[in-house]
């Protein structure tokens, strides 16, 4: 699926401006986002997901969100520990900023142990 700089665009200027830092790599048909070079969200299929491990996962089940899910060709689905960020939590730049900053520090600690 091809990716959609205009989204990307969306979220990297008003969704995520204010944070510093803050980049857009392209990555098998989406985007991965990165803030000082560490990974915390994906871009696809014009959604906006988050890292989640055991420390958030019941917040984003909360809100009603589910992780990214793809498929390719003969190959089962594969399931990632990023989830979708819902329309209602976009709107909210406070909460955002804190969601992105919580995602941002599991891999950030988790490229500290590696």
């Amino acid at each position: 699926m091809p990716q959609n700089s205009d989204f990307k665009d969306y979220i990297l200027g008003d969704i995520l401006g204010t944070l510093n830092g803050v980049t857009a790599r392209s990555m098998f048909g989406g985007y991965g986002l990165y803030k000082d070079g560490i990974i915390f969200g994906i871009i696809a299929e014009d959604e906006l997901y988050l890292k989640v491990d055991d420390t958030n996962q019941k917040e984003y089940e909360s809100f009603g969100s589910h992780p990214f899910v793809y498929e390719r060709g003969n190959h089962a689905k594969t399931t990632m520990s990023y989830w979708i960020i819902p329309e209602t939590i976009l709107e909210d730049r406070e909460r955002i900023e804190e969601l992105v900053m919580n995602s941002f520090s599991i891999n950030k600690k988790k490229k500290r142990r590696n």
